[in-house]
């Protein structure tokens, strides 16, 4: 059974998620009260809705709070995003996710009783810095106790060797989830490099140039990892 939910607020983070909800196969519902911004995605979308999202009465007639998930992505009017998350807990809805902007929007949300804040500032803010501080970083997760998981790219070092010699788990406490191998395909005619995930590796793995290592650890551990074979 599909999965529905609510985008309100069709700025450009807001279509971002709804529409790749809907490409995913969500019912999703777009609310913003820009008529062209309702007709911009009215495309793309199961529906979009012109109307008031802070006007409680209009919230309960379209079912807003019934979604599975509603995601309050309204910009820059933050007196409006609190009035819509206020109403939104009065009426019980299953599951709030908030956009803030900065860390007073984030304090006045959870004071609310929100549980659920993105901040995608922030967020690029740490990708960037993480980025530039170690290159062969393509993308991270932070998790709690100074752990991540991360994309990375293969370090020289460790090219043409197996995962038992590199000895990711015993020299350096990390593991390896998964791996991502270049391979060449004929498509249309046409030699194309598609990525796909190796799925578990065993300790015989050989790495390749082109691999990228999708792995767990400390981040301490992880920048050690890189340090040294670079």
């Amino acid at each position: 059974m599909s999965r529905r939910y609510a985008v309100i607020g069709l700025g450009q983070f807001g279509r971002a998620i709804a529409s790749v909800l809907s490409a995913k196969g969500a019912e999703v519902i777009a609310i913003d009260n820009s008529p062209a911004h309702i007709e911009s995605i009215k495309d793309d979308v199961a529906m979009a809705i012109c109307m008031d999202a802070t006007d409680r009465k209009a919230l309960i007639a379209h079912g807003i709070h019934e979604a599975d998930a509603v995601v309050l992505a309204i910009g820059k009017d933050f007196e409006a995003q609190l009035l819509c998350a206020a109403h939104l807990l009065e009426l019980e809805s299953t599951r709030i996710i908030a956009r803030s902007h900065g860390k007073h929007q984030r304090m006045i949300l959870e004071r609310l009783g929100v549980s659920e804040i993105l901040t995608p500032e922030d967020e690029v803010s740490k990708i960037v810095a993480e980025r530039l501080l170690n290159p062969s970083i393509l993308s991270f997760l932070e998790l709690p106790d100074d752990f991540e998981i991360v994309e990375i790219r293969s370090p020289k070092r460790i090219i043409n060797r197996s995962l038992e010699d590199v000895g990711l788990r015993d020299k350096y406490k990390l593991t390896v989830i998964t791996i991502k191998r270049e391979f060449q395909e004929i498509k249309n005619g046409e030699t194309v490099t598609e990525q796909h995930v190796l799925g578990v590796p065993s300790s015989k793995t050989m790495l390749t140039e082109n691999d990228t290592l999708m792995i767990f650890g400390q981040v301490k551990d992880i920048q050690r990892f890189t340090d040294i074979n670079e």
